[in-house]
């Protein structure tokens, strides 16, 4: 088909051509003949090229094959989280190495009860981490983000809890230089634990046991900042049946920093101390049951030396005050009540010593009878005896 269109403007890149019902088209100035000028005419052929479109069509298809082979075939895997160690205050976790397919990664994330933990450094290179400064005997909730050009793949939520005080088996040592006896005792007493022994520094290693610090283990191992402690400090978890304090155990601590904890250990040493505290408080207690009760002969021996010492022994005890409402006459002939251990006669002469009778208190009852019996009858003959005299009998010297 053949046009005719009239050149209106010629500028240095585009040449304004007018139609005949006087329309604009802009041409490409470059594709007008080198002569052309403001009001020429030119004749343009317009045909349509089938082969180089059906070429173009050809090569359009076989570009989205390719890329639906490349990128549309397989997609990146879902992270496989698992729990490698845990312990009383850390958690060691690990997951398979990342499979991004044809898709370009974007990044890895983990998360801890829902919230987001931090991203992993490295994500096609690290395939474990290790989270500290968790609560003792807490339960949590960990997993996988996975961000990539194909999409957004999350793991399945792993639950995992920290141990208690008392479960030794989170424990991971690795042993560094150790005399032959010691490193034997030291495998002895982590069996005995239920803890493990690592040859190397590991992520998941949680105490370094050495005697001197030297060697490539023990630089690694205070790189990463792992405890690095005495042989001791494992015989310390097994004594007291949990884990203990570090502080103590360092290469160059203070033994004295040692302090034993409230485990099992020291619950039996503070029974056996109370139990030898008892022991030694009845020890010291006088037995009741074995003392014997006071001599009355010591008992009225006093009483006698201080009656011949008071100014009324040379005239006898004062009388005692009668009781009120109580006639003098019945005072006088009620009989007094047996009393036992009682002085039976006091020679009341100064200048001689006194004599005294004592009725112990095992004597048969008829003897204390007759003694009342013999009181009263001397009371009806008209006897002026007081109160308090009835008590005593006259003996001569």
């Amino acid at each position: 088909m053949l046009i005719s269109l009239t050149v209106g403007k010629v500028d240095a890149g585009v040449a304004v051509l007018l139609t005949e019902d006087k329309r604009l088209i802009e041409f490409p100035s470059i594709l007008l003949p080198p002569s052309i000028s403001s009001g020429s005419i030119v004749d343009i052929t317009v045909s349509r090229n089938t082969a180089s479109e059906a070429a173009a069509q050809k090569a359009f298809s076989n570009l989205q094959t390719s890329i639906l082979n490349t990128f549309g075939v397989t997609s990146p895997s879902q992270p496989v989280l698992r729990c490698r160690n845990a312990t009383q205050t850390s958690v060691v976790l690990e997951w398979d190495s990342i499979d991004l397919a044809t898709a370009d990664l974007r990044s890895l994330s983990l998360y801890r009860n829902g919230n987001k933990a931090g991203a992993i450094p490295r994500p096609m290179e690290i395939t474990s981490t290790k989270i500290s400064g968790l609560a003792v005997d807490t339960e949590y909730t960990f997993f996988l983000v996975l961000k990539t050009s194909a999409g957004t793949y999350s793991s399945e939520k792993l639950a995992v809890r920290t141990h208690k005080m008392t479960d030794l088996s989170g424990i991971t040592v690795t042993p560094g230089f150790l005399p032959a006896p010691l490193r034997e005792s030291l495998s002895g007493a982590v069996d005995r634990i239920g803890a493990k022994i690592a040859e190397t520094v590991r992520i998941d290693t949680t105490h370094f046991v050495c005697t001197e610090g030297r060697g490539r283990e023990w630089e690694k191992a205070v790189e990463m900042n792992i405890p690095v402690v005495r042989p001791e400090w494992v015989e310390g978890c097994e004594r007291e049946g949990r884990i203990v304090g570090v502080r103590g155990y360092y290469l160059n601590a203070d033994p004295r920093l040692r302090q034993v904890g409230q485990g099992v250990g020291v619950q039996s040493q503070q029974q056996q101390q109370s139990r030898v505290s008892r022991t030694d408080s009845q020890s010291t207690l006088p037995n009741r049951s074995q003392q014997a009760p006071p001599s009355s002969t010591t008992l009225e021996t006093s009483r006698s030396a201080q009656q011949a010492t008071s100014p009324t022994s040379e005239t006898g005890p004062a009388p005692t005050p009668p009781a009120k409402d109580t006639p003098a006459a019945d005072r006088q002939s009620q009989p007094q009540p047996d009393t036992p251990s009682t002085v039976q006669s006091v020679d009341s002469d100064p200048s001689q010593h006194p004599k005294v009778s004592v009725t112990s208190p095992s004597e048969p009852d008829h003897d204390r009878r007759s003694q009342s019996e013999e009181r009263q009858a001397s009371s009806e003959e008209g006897e002026s005896s007081t109160p308090a005299e009835s008590n005593f009998t006259e003996v001569s010297l």
